[in-house]
C-alpha cells in the first residue's frame, strides 16, 4: 500500500464502523482528534509534545490501539498558493516513517487555514490566550478530520 492514499482510495481502505484519527503535525506538538465509529463527527482528544520520531510514533500508535482507530488523516500544510514547502516535506516524511510501523491506512488532507479558523472560533468564544494555546492543536486536528469526514461521507453516498 502506498505511504499515503488519495481520499478516494482511503474511503474504501478505512473500514466503516471504526474510528478515524486526525493529526495536526507541528514542529513541537501533534494535535489529535478522533471520530465517532460512524465516522460522522470529529472531536479533539489530546496533544502530544514531540520528542523524537520513535517516541512520538509510540505515543500515537498506543492511542490508536486504545481508541480502536481504523485510519489516519494527516493535515498537509500546503502554502496558500498551492505549493508545498518544508512543512509538507516533513509531513510526508512522517507518513513514510510511520508506515513502517503500522498497516493503518493514511491519507493527507489540505489543512490550509485550519489553525487560523480554529483560533478565530476560540477568540469568538472568549477563551483566554492560555486556554487557546492548550487546545488549539487538538482543535485544529478536529477541523482537519471533520473536513475529511465530510468528503468521505460524500464519496460513500456516491457509491451507493
Amino acid at each position: 500500500m502506498a505511504a499515503d492514499l488519495t481520499i478516494e482510495e482511503f474511503s474504501t481502505a478505512a473500514p466503516m464502523g471504526t474510528r478515524l484519527a486526525g493529526l495536526d503535525l507541528g514542529t513541537k506538538t501533534i494535535g489529535i482528534a478522533v471520530s465517532d465509529p460512524g465516522q460522522n463527527v470529529a472531536s479533539p482528544v489530546t496533544t502530544i509534545r514531540r520528542v523524537k520520531f520513535g517516541q512520538d510514533a509510540a505515543s500515537l500508535l498506543s492511542l490508536c490501539t486504545t481508541e480502536r482507530i481504523g485510519g489516519l488523516v494527516l493535515g498537509l500544510p500546503v502554502n496558500m498558493d498551492g505549493s508545498e514547502g518544508p512543512r509538507c516535506q516533513a509531513t510526508r516524511a512522517f507518513v513514510r516513517n510511520l508506515k513502517t510501523l503500522t498497516d493503518l491506512p493514511m491519507t493527507l488532507w489540505d489543512e490550509r487555514l485550519s489553525t487560523m479558523a480554529v483560533e478565530r472560533a476560540m477568540i469568538e468564544a472568549d477563551l483566554s490566550r492560555r486556554k487557546r494555546a492548550e487546545r488549539v492543536d487538538a482543535a485544529a486536528a478536529a477541523y482537519i478530520l471533520q473536513g475529511a469526514l465530510d468528503r468521505l461521507a460524500t464519496l460513500r453516498r456516491q457509491r451507493v
